[in-house]
């Protein structure tokens, strides 16, 4: 989990306007964090599976949030796998 504090910085940072909270840029944000983080998690336990499995269902939804973004305004997609450096 990500402290609270560090992911309200995230969300200031890819937010579209004041009061966004859950738009498919901050979204995609804060899945990359918590997928950053777990795979740490992972390189020290490599016999977790249940923490492995949560990181490919993370990593899915990254994906389907990118795609969508994409699709929907291909700026900002753009702007977000940079501002994460993401590849594309």
């Amino acid at each position: 989990m990500i402290p609270i504090k560090e992911k309200n910085d995230i969300i200031s940072k890819f937010r579209i306007h004041d009061t966004d909270t859950g738009s498919s840029d901050v979204q995609i944000a804060v899945l990359s964090e918590e997928i950053g983080r777990l795979a740490g998690h992972l390189e020290k336990h490599p016999k977790d599976n249940h923490s492995r499995r949560g990181l490919l269902k993370m990593v899915a939804q990254r994906k389907k949030l990118l795609t969508y973004l994409s699709r929907e305004n291909e700026g900002r997609y753009q702007v977000v796998i940079k501002k994460l450096g993401l590849k594309k």
